[in-house]
């Protein structure tokens, strides 16, 4: 784990070079210890739905990792939490208001599965102040159009909370992957603030395409455009221009701590997007985020 992932000048250096407040990241993971610690050693073991060497970067306490964010400059970031299995999401959302409720700068978040008791928790985490879910279809094997989550989708959707949805087939396609049942779900609700996690990887394309068709569907750029995404899953060079088009509904994503490389290059990998300027970063690391979530800085 080199010390210079963990310098937070060359991070600094670029939002206050920007002229912004700071960086607001819609995809960084807080999990219970317990949890974390199996996700962690999945990508030790380079599993299935990785498929190659994963090694952590910010493997650290969590104490050590809320503070290295504020290091870094966030303004705030959010606590992804996802069950893979029935009879867990109860649980994770619990885990998830305490963690808020002492973190300040961490943005509310809860998560759901399909189950009977899904409608019920979700409606109590709505009226806890829940401001953003994570839904990942791809570790849950479930898919968005289940039965089950028809009234959980309404509920979202009247209370206009956006959801963090890992719905592309990247880095393993699963089941319920892709985009099909993900527009199938956007005919349903037209209205959900959808935030297409990972830019939609490797369906890049076909995410994009929902984004300009919905005015509520967004994506983060969650380890996309870096060298390690690059190798197994390039975006499509016909689709830069499309990235500046989309720049007002491109919000800014690391997958904190999960990643096998330094912060920074989470940034650099956008700074150096052909046709991509100083207000299309702005706007990345900081506007777009802080319009969503009504953060001030």
């Amino acid at each position: 784990m080199p010390n210079s992932a963990f310098d937070p000048a060359p991070i600094r250096q670029i939002w206050q070079q920007l002229g912004i407040p700071g960086i607001v990241d819609v995809h960084t993971h807080f999990m219970p210890k317990s949890v974390m610690d199996k996700v962690w050693a999945y990508f030790d073991s380079a599993g299935p739905l990785v498929g190659r060497p994963w090694p952590i970067t910010y493997r650290a306490e969590e104490s050590q990792r809320v503070a290295t964010l504020r290091e870094f400059g966030l303004l705030c970031f959010t606590s992804l939490i996802y069950p893979h299995k029935p009879q867990m999401a109860a649980w994770l959302n619990q885990w998830a208001a305490q963690f808020a409720a002492q973190t300040p700068d961490c943005i509310h978040t809860a998560t759901f599965f399909p189950e009977p008791e899904a409608f019920d928790y979700t409606r109590a985490a709505l009226d806890a102040g829940v401001r953003v879910f994570k839904v990942h279809i791809q570790v849950g094997a479930f898919s968005p159009t289940d039965p089950l989550l028809k009234p959980v989708w309404g509920l979202i959707e009247d209370a206009g909370v956006p959801v963090v949805i890992h719905c592309g087939s990247g880095p393993a396609a699963g089941e319920f992957t892709g985009p099909d049942r993900v527009r199938a779900l956007l005919k349903q609700f037209p209205r959900l603030r959808l935030i297409v996690a990972h830019m939609g990887m490797p369906e890049y394309t076909d995410f994009l395409d929902l984004a300009e068709e919905y005015d509520d569907v967004r994506l983060d750029t969650t380890m996309a455009f870096t060298d390690f995404s690059e190798e197994k899953a390039p975006f499509p060079q016909a689709d830069y221009p499309r990235l500046r088009h989309l720049g007002h509904k491109i919000l800014f994503g690391s997958d904190f701590p999960n990643i096998p490389y330094g912060y920074t290059e989470a940034i650099t990998a956008l700074q150096s997007l052909p046709g991509v300027d100083d207000d299309w970063m702005r706007a990345v690391l900081y506007r777009n985020g802080a319009g969503l979530f009504g953060i001030g800085g």
